[in-house]
């Protein structure tokens, strides 16, 4: 009595998160890490061992900065509060050491405003300290509430021992984690976010320009983090928007502040161009209906829980097939919002993808008088109710 029907639609547009491509659209790249998503989606464009451990520099700053954000938009901070600089925050923190600093002094009062400003645009490591002292009680507790935190938010490859990205044989992270730290900075906290596209901040006298290249560019770039140690090379978690599209990129390993501008445009530029989003249905649309057998509706809707919209290479776009799958005719009862059918999506140099579909109405079973009468119209005319 029952079947597998199939309902094929080709459609011009698609919604859903791609999660793996085919090594014909993979790109090149001398970066010893690349990793790239559209944050819309969640889809990765290119992963260049991106789940791979390795020595962030700066860029872990991100997860110490996310601590600052978490605690404004709570309210356990205002931007007006002051930290205090420590002697060990200004001599670890400072020019000496090598590193870069926004230039405090000891036994200053810095207001948390300033010392975002200082950690994104100058990329202090004093700046840095003075946070960690001041949230955890030292760096290294600090440091501890980092992973802690960065586990709880799924970032599961990262280890931090210190709030600046120093060198540390165990502060490691993965591209892939500074890029959903990043994803949840910029969909977080807009009203943070804009720090992390300011060019230039003047602090006690001294001006420095953000060290982010794609920020000049005119691009759509508007974050993130540089970093550079010995170990790592030079890297950058990268955030450009256009069209109400933003992606995500992280690289590391590259062998000059050139080659690290140069690279994170291309690849930046390669994702908008050869990839795009195309909308296919809202939360709650009807996708198609199914019949029902001895129920009292003969149709049911079958519906899409949520907005469903696809990240694709362009040139596979036209080449897109969406299947509904379900054995039919339905039997009742059915019940509102039960699962039903399967909504498959496949396309060339993408893994296909399955959606749940669910019941739209609730559909009660007939009495014994109606599914009398439902069995003879299917005797007779092969049709069911």
């Amino acid at each position: 009595m029952h079947h597998l029907r199939r309902l094929s639609l080709f459609l011009a547009a698609v919604f859903f998160s791609l999660s793996t491509l085919s090594s014909a659209y993979a790109v090149e790249t001398p970066a010893s890490h690349a990793y790239l998503i559209d944050t819309t989606t969640g889809a990765v464009l290119l992963d260049k061992n991106g789940s791979d451990l390795m020595a962030p520099a700066s860029m872990s700053k991100l997860m110490t900065l996310f601590m600052v954000f978490e605690r404004l938009q709570d309210g356990r901070l205002s931007l007006d509060d002051k930290f205090y600089v420590s002697e060990d925050a200004w001599r670890r923190g400072g020019a000496k050491t090598g590193g870069s600093t926004m230039f405090l002094e000891p036994s200053m009062r810095v207001r948390v405003e300033d010392l975002i400003r200082g950690i994104i645009v100058q990329s202090g490591n004093d700046a840095c300290i003075v946070v960690a002292e001041a949230l955890g009680g030292s760096e290294e507790a600090f440091a501890v509430e980092m992973t802690d935190r960065a586990r709880a938010l799924g970032l599961m490859d990262s280890t931090f021992k210190n709030s600046t990205g120093w060198p540390h044989p165990e502060h490691r992270v993965s591209a892939r984690d500074l890029a959903k730290i990043s994803q949840i900075l910029a969909t977080r906290f807009p009203e943070f976010f804009h720090y992390f596209s300011e060019k230039s901040f003047v602090y006690n006298g001294i001006k420095q320009s953000n060290r982010n290249p794609l920020i000049y560019k005119g691009m759509g770039a508007d974050g993130l983090k540089t970093g550079h140690t010995t170990e790592s090379g030079y890297g950058l978690t990268a955030s450009a928007e256009r069209q109400n599209r933003r992606l995500v990129l992280v690289v590391n390993g590259l062998a000059s502040k050139k080659m690290r501008s140069s690279e994170s445009e291309r690849l930046l530029e390669w994702g908008f161009r050869e990839f795009g989003n195309y909308e296919l249905f809202k939360a709650g649309d009807v996708v198609t209906n199914a019949s029902v057998w001895l129920g009292d509706k003969a149709h049911v809707a079958l519906l899409i829980q949520d907005d469903l919209t696809l990240t694709l290479p362009k040139k596979s776009r036209r080449d897109m097939k969406v299947t509904v799958r379900f054995e039919g005719p339905l039997p009742a009862p059915i019940q509102k919002g039960q699962q039903v059918a399967t909504l498959t999506i496949t396309a060339p140099d993408i893994e296909p993808r399955e959606i749940a579909l669910l019941s739209g109405d609730d559909v009660k079973q007939l009495g014994l008088v109606g599914r009398l009468g439902a069995a003879f119209d299917y005797i007779i005319w092969g049709g069911a109710r």
